[in-house]
């Protein structure tokens, strides 16, 4: 009983240490794809409207003909490997060939100016290595799954809080006593691997916004109905298309998803050369270089920035939404700061990022545990708690469950069968 229990923890240090390095390679290999993509904007500003349009067009064949199920963001395709029970169709989810495939597509998607995020695929990608290491323990599966979606969140944002909260918010939706232990345990190899490997580090920086006084308070509801209403918006869309949209539609993007997803490249292009180059890609430094020096981003930036997440996530290409829908949440922070002119626009960008998010996902714990990870600012919790909380409530108005529970769905069919 002893020695079983000792290899089960092991297993689960194993695969965390595992996990937080993927994480690491897989954020040093994004910077360097999305750095060569701004290189070559900076050689020849319309690249976009071909490299763009012919690079997710092949990223999508690549996934549909080679990686089936490496589509979107991975974190439903976690979702759904946790409750399968038939082996193969959970390794059909999870599964190191699919690791692989991901990474490759992801990055071959930011290279090409895609607007998707690594953090998502990061989930996969340590839901995958977990689930491999952990055949040394097959009946634990489910919590290794668990582990590993958890502690890629904590390593690919230098958040293990957030990883934690993540995995008992989203991932299982409960909180189970017995595998709490050994889901820290793998947060916590993930995120001393990555500690290790890139040092401490906030992910958006150091921010030290507060709000005071009535005006101030009275921008989180507004952040947080607005932005709940647009992550709502956001989420509809990609479930309405991923259950198949009716009409003539439809039929066109089941016969020809590889057209469709260029014409989604060359929507994204052309978002991209809306905005003055902004939207293409995380939009991480964007909104870092907003954060910390006050470089300003276009008044049209979150708009552009969500319809290029929204083409990017509906393509059928490999790539996250975490990232870009934190983008978004800052433009429209950016946005509303114009009716809170009293209040500092870094508190504005904080509440947009956490209730657009807490709209599109709809699990504001986690909403607003990572945002306040990411930019160390502690004196914004309770606003940003309240904000998280409007903005789930106002995204089921639009959206009746989250974004990754309702696409898990899709994945689970066959196990009904």
């Amino acid at each position: 009983m002893h020695a079983a229990r000792t290899q089960r923890r092991a297993v689960f240090l194993l695969g965390g240490i595992v996990v937080g390095a993927a994480a690491v390679a897989l954020a040093l290999l994004a910077d360097a794809a999305q750095a060569a993509f701004r290189d070559l904007v900076a050689w020849w500003r319309y690249a976009p409207l071909v490299v763009t349009p012919l690079g997710i067009g092949l990223a999508a064949w690549l996934a549909r003909r080679y990686f089936p199920n490496s589509q979107g963001s991975g974190i439903p395709q976690a979702i759904a490997a946790r409750h399968l029970t038939d082996a193969a169709a959970r390794g059909a989810l999870v599964s190191l060939r699919l690791a692989a495939g991901k990474i490759l597509l992801t990055l071959f998607g930011l290279l090409c100016g895609a607007s998707i995020g690594r953090e998502g695929p990061t989930v996969q990608v340590g839901a995958s290595i977990m689930a491999a290491i952990g055949r040394l323990s097959p009946r634990r599966q489910p919590g290794l799954i668990l582990a590993g979606a958890s502690a890629g969140v904590a390593a690919a944002f230098n958040a293990p809080l957030a990883g934690i909260v993540f995995g008992i918010e989203e991932m299982s939706r409960a909180f189970d006593v017995k595998s709490a232990g050994l889901l820290i345990g793998g947060i916590f190899a993930a995120g001393l691997t990555s500690l290790a490997l890139m040092g401490d580090y906030s992910y958006f920086g150091t921010t030290a916004a507060v709000l005071q006084g009535t005006h101030g308070w009275l921008a989180v509801p507004a952040c947080g109905v607005a932005g709940g209403l647009l992550g709502g918006v956001f989420s509809r869309i990609l479930v309405e298309v991923a259950a198949g949209l009716p009409g003539a539609a439809g039929r066109a993007i089941r016969r020809h998803p590889v057209g469709f997803a260029m014409l989604c490249g060359l929507g994204t292009a052309l978002c991209g050369l809306a905005s003055g180059d902004t939207v293409y890609g995380t939009s991480y430094g964007e909104v870092k270089a907003l954060l910390e020096q006050g470089e300003p981003l276009p008044q049209s930036f979150g708009l552009l920035k969500m319809i290029a997440t929204t083409l990017g996530a509906i393509s059928g290409i490999p790539g996250g939404i975490f990232s870009p829908s934190l983008a978004v949440g800052a433009g429209l922070g950016v946005n509303l700061s114009a009716l809170f002119p009293g209040v500092p626009l870094e508190a504005m960008l904080l509440l947009g990022m956490v209730a657009y998010f807490a709209g599109v996902v709809q699990a504001p714990i986690t909403a607003f545990v990572i945002v306040t990870e990411m930019t160390n600012d502690h004196a914004m919790v309770i606003p940003l708690m309240a904000a998280a909380v409007i903005g789930h409530a106002a995204s089921r108005l639009v959206c009746h469950e989250g974004v990754y529970h309702a696409l898990a769905r899709n994945y689970l069919v066959p196990d009904r069968r």
